[in-house]
């Protein structure tokens, strides 16, 4: 599952904000919000597409310099 940004225009058309391509066809939710994006909302829109590249074993291996060291 992935989140994508789309603009829905009023007579219902939708239109990705970015090329989107899958091997089959999809099925989809379409979330309508009330108002042009905010910061922060275009935050949390990324959020799912950020943590398939932060949450990788080789990311944290990258970053482990900078973590306090454990005392066991």
């Amino acid at each position: 599952m992935r989140t994508v940004e789309a603009i829905i225009q009023p007579n219902g058309e939708v239109r990705l904000v970015e090329p989107v391509r899958v091997r089959s066809p999809r099925r989809a939710l379409v979330t309508i919000l009330e108002e042009e994006p905010q910061v922060q909302d275009a935050a949390l829109l990324s959020e799912a597409a950020l943590a398939e590249d932060w949450n990788r074993p080789e990311e944290d291996a990258a970053w482990a310099h900078l973590q306090p060291a454990k005392s066991s």
